[in-house]
């Protein structure tokens, strides 16, 4: 082997050119933040093993698409369903709706009472040709409209409403405390099981039941799950609580007797452990194939822990951080979901979740 200084290189390696304009500046940044960059051991996010390389840097897009309630989706995120009748209800869904298409999103719209007995409020929620025909968009009617239209002989009344807003199918949402608290709340005269199984023997649509923000315990998910629902939506506690938000609606006596009301629920990783268990318990039994977690899903680690961690096909669902930016100008709205996006497609590269899917 020859010695190096006898070696003849015609075409000596070039370093790379030191023509960072901005290195001095991001280390000066670099020293005076590194107190306070800091982390706690116990801050520490220990559900994920973080493999650092195993990837290269995730091309913009690379999520790759799949199918979800017989949709096309883009991205594992879904709006959850939010609001309607209001004077804002047009700007906020509309821009949902847009940045479901821009996406590849799905959406489930707030409760569609109104447009049963009148069109006055359609425009809030006509929003087929924004999101496109390819993903997935339902409309959103409460048990008890459900239970009150099966007593009456109405419940083409629903078909009715789903035509008119070219929607896939309904979400039901089931609501107990909030009905019990809200001054103009309804009375449930049936379980909620009986009323949706009474529902899916009449309905030749697709149907996703959802809390709204307390979930469900075991008996309940166990009870759904052996349904032939196209999906359950968690709506765990952790995010709005409308029992709580009717409270603060409430006269200051009620609030005090039932505010601990409030706090009585499931969070959606107890949830995600507890549909984990009764998918092995049901085996055969399982009629339903798909779940929506939402629920305290407040950032997009939250979301990519749940629906990598469940043992059925998931996406994840907010709606309060998707208000809070639907309600500006668009732009907001899109950079917010982009950037959301963007973590995801990063995690998939590197992080890996300690709790892992049945094959």
């Amino acid at each position: 082997m020859a010695r190096l200084e006898e070696t003849n290189i015609k075409n000596p390696i070039i370093s790379v050119k030191d023509d960072d304009p901005t290195a001095s500046e991001r280390k000066r940044d670099h020293i005076e933040l590194a107190f306070r960059s800091q982390i706690e051991q116990a801050a520490l996010d220990g559900r994920f093993y973080y493999e650092p390389l195993l990837s290269a840097h995730p091309q913009k897009g690379s999520w790759p698409s799949f199918s979800f309630l017989g949709k096309k989706m883009k991205a594992p995120i879904w709006v959850s369903s939010m609001t309607g009748g209001t004077a804002m209800a047009r700007t906020i869904n509309h821009n949902l709706a847009r940045a479901c298409g821009d996406f590849g999103m799905g959406m489930g719209l707030g409760s569609c009472r109104a447009l049963l007995s009148s069109d006055d409020t359609l425009e809030d929620f006509n929003v087929r040709h924004l999101i496109g025909e390819e993903h997935p968009l339902f409309a959103n009617l409460g048990v008890a409209q459900i239970e009150q239209l099966i007593e009456a002989g109405q419940l083409d009344l629903v078909r009715v409403m789903i035509d008119k807003l070219q929607a896939d199918g309904l979400i039901v949402h089931v609501n107990p405390m909030q009905e019990w608290l809200q001054p103009e709340g309804d009375r449930f005269q049936h379980p909620p099981i009986e009323t949706i199984s009474r529902l899916l023997e009449k309905a030749d649509y697709p149907i996703v039941v959802k809390e709204v923000g307390q979930g469900m315990g075991l008996e309940s998910l166990r009870a759904l799950l052996q349904l032939p629902l196209a999906a359950v939506d968690f709506a765990a506690n952790g995010g709005t609580n409308f029992a709580k938000l009717e409270l603060l609606r409430s006269d200051p006596p009620k609030h005090q007797i039932y505010e601990s009301l409030a706090n009585v629920g499931h969070s959606a990783e107890e949830m995600m452990h507890l549909t984990n268990q009764l998918v092995t318990e049901l085996g055969e039994d399982l009629a339903c194939p798909e779940i929506i977690i939402s629920g305290g899903v407040r950032t997009f680690l939250d979301g990519y822990f749940l629906i990598e961690s469940v043992h059925l096909p998931a996406v994840y669902g907010q709606a309060s951080a998707f208000l809070k930016h639907a309600r500006a100008d668009y732009d907001s709205l899109y950079q917010y979901v982009s950037a959301q996006i963007r973590g995801l497609e990063l995690a998939k590269a590197y992080l890996k979740c300690k709790i892992c899917k049945t094959k």
